[in-house]
């Protein structure tokens, strides 16, 4: 019997590797139908991501901020998950304080957040 290929991640670990590579987006797991990285962006910045041809899955690890999705704005702090359909318009706005994201695409999405 053959077993499963599987891996454990510890967010405080994959947020100190995020830091020391010094960018906003580290991916830590690429499979053929799921690619996973860690998004973090500070308090005040300006998210400068463009829609993606894969649908997401973001989980908010710490932080606040607003997620802008066309014409509409959604609240988000830790224990926010949310799903945004591929191609969909959408970015971070009103970011209050540091903020932290699990970040899930279906089809092994790209390697930049």
């Amino acid at each position: 019997m053959e077993t499963a290929n599987w891996k454990v991640f510890s967010v405080e670990e994959l947020t100190e590797h995020r830091n020391r590579q010094g960018m906003p987006y580290l991916e830590f797991l690429r499979v053929p139908a799921l690619s996973s990285g860690i998004y973090f962006l500070p308090a005040g910045a300006k998210d400068l991501q463009s829609p993606h041809d894969e649908d997401e899955v973001y989980y908010v690890v710490s932080g606040s901020a607003r997620l802008k999705m066309g014409d509409e704005e959604h609240v988000l702090q830790a224990g926010s998950v949310l799903y945004v359909p591929a191609t969909s318009s959408h970015s971070f706005i009103e970011i209050e304080e540091d903020i932290t994201l699990l970040v899930f695409f279906a089809s092994g999405g790209p390697s930049e957040g």
